[in-house]
């Protein structure tokens, strides 16, 4: 039986599905991942499983909201990822007490977690491996339907196939996504998702190749469904993947134009 519960949020913000997952892992002594806000449901999770530790897969704004109150009124102690200790307090108000690195194990009661450095939707992004039960926390890294948003500043093209590949490698059973439903079939989920970077990427560099150089020009030739509300977002994903393809050295991306090699 899985010790992993889901409280999905809703949000008002601009979020895959209108909400986030928090998790609770484990019973006594647990750890309690994402709070994107003061929630009943959530407090009842909290006050059910009486976590001891708060951990967040990466500090964007949907999955931090409520870091603070979680951790003041039930006093948990508040982890993050070694090197971003900065960064979390800008995002969440409130100084981590430890740090975490690639492969630290993370005791969580009934469970142990092991964290696993998984940069690319955000430089900060951690999985957590649910020990002896072929389960995975992965935050924004996958989403059982459509795709998950890489570029702007934060954004790796190559650190997110690099994630995606390096989880597909581990063959979980069940993974537990930052947005939507839990994904079941994660082979073929994590499969899919590498095949449309991959497709993109592809596209992207046959564009350029036809005499595409802004990613306003890419994107026309790049994306078939309609882009009303999201261009900006498309043009920032291409923007990722030239930046990708540069340090490949397929194309030549420079001061806002792309040519061929």
């Amino acid at each position: 039986m899985s010790h992993v519960r889901r409280v999905p949020i809703d949000l008002d913000a601009h979020v895959p599905t209108g909400s986030t997952n928090a998790y609770v892992v484990g019973d006594d002594d647990g750890i309690l991942v994402d709070p994107a806000r003061r929630t009943d449901a959530l407090d009842e999770a909290v006050e059910n499983c009486t976590p001891s530790k708060l951990l967040v897969t990466h500090t964007h704004p949907d999955h931090v909201g409520a870091v603070a109150d979680y951790a003041v009124e039930y006093d948990l102690t508040v982890l993050a990822r070694a090197g971003y200790e900065h960064r979390f307090e800008r995002a969440t108000g409130i100084a981590p007490e430890e740090t975490v690195r690639d492969g630290r194990l993370i005791d969580a009661g009934t469970h142990t977690l092991r964290a696993i450095a998984t940069p690319g939707h955000a430089p900060d992004h951690l999985a957590l491996d649910v020990l002896g039960g072929s389960e995975m926390l992965v935050g924004d890294l996958a989403v059982a339907d459509g795709s998950v948003f890489v570029g702007g500043e934060d954004g790796d093209m190559r650190g997110y196939l690099t994630a995606l590949r390096r989880l597909l490698a581990r063959n979980p059973d069940r993974l537990y996504p930052g947005h939507g439903p839990v994904i079941e079939e994660p082979d073929e989920t994590l499969s899919r998702l590498i095949a449309h970077r991959i497709d993109r990427e592809r596209r992207i560099e046959r564009a350029v190749q036809k005499g595409a150089s802004t990613p306003e020009e890419i994107v026309e030739q790049v994306y078939e469904k309609s882009l009303d509300g999201v261009r900006g977002l498309a043009q920032k994903t291409v923007i990722a993947h030239l930046d990708k393809l540069a340090v490949e050295d397929r194309v030549v991306w420079s001061n806002g134009a792309a040519r061929p090699r």
